[in-house]
């Protein structure tokens, strides 16, 4: 298949003087923290292959960063197109550093609202997706005996909301996928970090980033509520996460897992603290389902 790709210019800005240029494959890089961080790794000098389903909507990136980005449209709910553009992204660059998924949207409904045909279409872009490039990208990092794995997660793959358990679902898996590919790829030299954002003042609650299944009328009341809620909620300064993504990447032994915001690490707590005590209370009924060993 034909890949679009926009051409690089043949200047751009040099990587930093004494720092090790790091390569980058970022998906979901039209807005929101994709096209933070992809900013920001090309400001410090690194080099991005920065993806979008709309070439158009980072074409300027070129014009402005020249031969240190490569921008290419990608589609990550399209395997073939995946493989294509992680190829494509290697060849051009001869390595790849990083593969940051962080394409996703959410679906908003309560449980009983939304159709399977909805939930599908919300897992193919934020599970199935960045398990299309990650498979894409493992033969060639094992090949390099080195390489990064960074998935744009949620505190929300800890703790849960109503309106968004699916959106919330979505990311429990993720988390239990890049857990699980932590342990596999740690042999062949290759790391993985989630990252882990509260709430910020993204485009992520944009028609862009949000899909709405059908109401009902009984969860109306329910949901005005909600979204007052989130509408007076705290939200970060999406500018000030890249330095604790490079603090990530640049460090020798990066964490499983990184927080982004101040109120993660509360809430969270508030929630294990609250499980551990059930499953304590319970502990009794749990130990005498055990049985007698045979």
């Amino acid at each position: 298949m034909t890949l679009k790709s926009h051409p690089a210019a043949e200047n751009g800005p040099a990587p930093a003087a004494g720092a090790l240029s790091k390569i980058w494959f970022i998906t979901g890089a039209s807005r929101g923290f994709g096209r933070v961080w992809v900013e920001a790794a090309l400001q410090r000098g690194d080099q991005v292959a920065a993806t979008a389903r709309q070439l158009g909507s980072i074409q300027d990136l070129t014009e402005k960063y020249g031969a240190n980005v490569l921008t290419l449209e990608l589609d990550v709910t399209n395997p073939a197109q995946v493989r294509t553009a992680v190829a494509q992204a290697h060849a051009h660059f001869g390595r790849l550093d990083i593969v940051l998924n962080n394409a996703g949207y959410s679906l908003v409904g309560a449980i009983e609202e939304a159709s399977l045909d909805e939930i599908r279409a919300m897992y193919e872009t934020n599970v199935y997706g960045p398990v299309s490039v990650i498979q894409a990208a493992l033969p060639l990092l094992r090949a390099q005996g080195s390489g990064h794995i960074l998935g744009t997660s949620s505190n929300l793959g800890h703790v849960t909301l109503p309106v968004i358990g699916y959106y919330c679902s979505s990311k429990w898996a993720f988390e239990a996928i890049h857990e699980s590919l932590a342990a596999e790829v740690a042999p062949f030299g290759i790391k993985v970090t989630i990252i882990e954002p509260g709430a910020y003042a993204t485009e992520f609650g944009s028609p862009e980033s949000l899909r709405f299944a059908t109401g009902l009328e009984p969860y109306t009341d329910y949901k005005n509520d909600f979204f007052a809620g989130l509408r007076s909620m705290e939200r970060g300064d999406p500018a000030a996460t890249p330095a604790a993504l490079f603090a990530v990447v640049d460090a020798e032994q990066p964490p499983l897992r990184l927080f982004l915001g101040a109120h993660n690490l509360p809430s969270v707590r508030t929630a294990y603290t609250e499980r551990l005590a059930t499953w304590e209370a319970w502990e009794g009924v749990a130990q005498a389902a055990q049985g007698h060993a045979h």
